[in-house]
């Protein structure tokens, strides 16, 4: 059964096909956040603390840490937010940059196994960063895309991926060890998308036996109305057989949408956590009186006896 372990200094995780639905939370990205951005430029580290707390009481299982910052030190801004990150929480980290000279700086600055986020077809990325991978001894997002760009036809998306684990193998990096991303397309743009991914994803995991991931919201974009998708999707894809997601825990819908999946994929044991987030609350008193009600039973049963 493939399980890709990863750590932190004093917790593990698996990712895995009989496991629950790994949370990899997005929020710490400066793209698109100009506010975020600015404030790691400076070495301001306020709004990113706040985002990674955050993340992990809402559920996480794992956070993304991203310092892609134009014309600012990612090498050592990167490394300085893991180390900070890491002081913070106890959950695993995905590496995520483009930047190979960020990338192994935040590895060298990682303390466990981490998740690189990542690799894609392309010749030149294969060969900077699997030998990262391998002597890291980490795990790695694989990206189905190559030099000929994200293809519409899953068929290619494919043989992409098993090109990428047939390279990691190539430098003693095992399959378990790459997750791979299929690529959600907007199904505001690309009406099959949605079908593609979730036969895509069953591909993966049937011949390739790899863990899967993406970016959930890329479905709905452009869309109105996306966190009742996402949520959905997310579902879907769960039953699918995808295994985790690079996702905004903070997104109650999202999160209910995990909840969802692993009890139907029965990864839930007994429907404990569904229980336990969901159960309605004892009214006041109402615990007392049903302790006093057992006790008056056993009375009972004490005097007839």
């Amino acid at each position: 059964m493939t399980e890709t372990v990863l750590s932190s200094a004093t917790k593990e995780i698996v990712i895995g096909f009989d496991r629950p639905f790994c949370v990899i939370g997005e929020r710490i990205n400066p793209t698109g956040r100009k506010k975020l951005a600015a404030e790691m430029k400076e070495g301001d580290y306020s709004t990113l603390q706040a985002d990674a707390l955050a993340q992990v009481a809402a559920g996480a299982t794992m956070l993304d840490v991203n310092a892609g910052i134009p014309l600012a030190d990612e090498p050592k801004i990167l490394a300085d937010t893991i180390k900070l990150v890491q002081s913070l929480v106890d959950v695993p980290i995905s590496i995520d940059s483009s930047i190979i000279d960020a990338l192994e700086s935040g590895l060298a600055a990682y303390q466990g196994r981490p998740l690189v986020n990542s690799v894609t077809g392309e010749d030149e990325s294969l060969d900077r960063v699997l030998p990262l991978i391998k002597k890291y001894d980490c795990a790695v997002v694989a990206i189905s895309n190559d030099e000929t760009g994200i293809s519409e036809d899953p068929d290619v998306r494919f043989e992409v991926a098993k090109k990428i684990v047939e390279r990691a193998a190539d430098y003693g990096i095992k399959s378990q060890d790459v997750v791979v991303d299929p690529l959600v397309m907007p199904i505001g743009a690309m009406g099959t998308a949605g079908r593609q991914v979730f036969a895509l994803v069953r591909r993966l995991r049937d011949e390739l036996k790899v863990n899967t991931t993406c970016g959930a919201s890329n479905i709905s974009f452009g869309l109105p109305n996306r966190r009742t998708l996402n949520g959905h999707f997310l579902s879907m894809a769960a039953c699918a057989g995808m295994t985790s997601a690079i996702m905004n825990p903070l997104h109650e819908e999202d999160m209910n949408a995990i909840f969802a999946a692993n009890v139907l994929n029965g990864v839930d044991r007994d429907c404990k956590n569904w229980v336990r987030k969901f159960r309605e609350p004892i009214p006041e008193g109402a615990e007392g009186e049903g302790v006093n009600r057992r006790r008056d039973r056993e009375n009972r049963r004490r005097r007839r006896a």
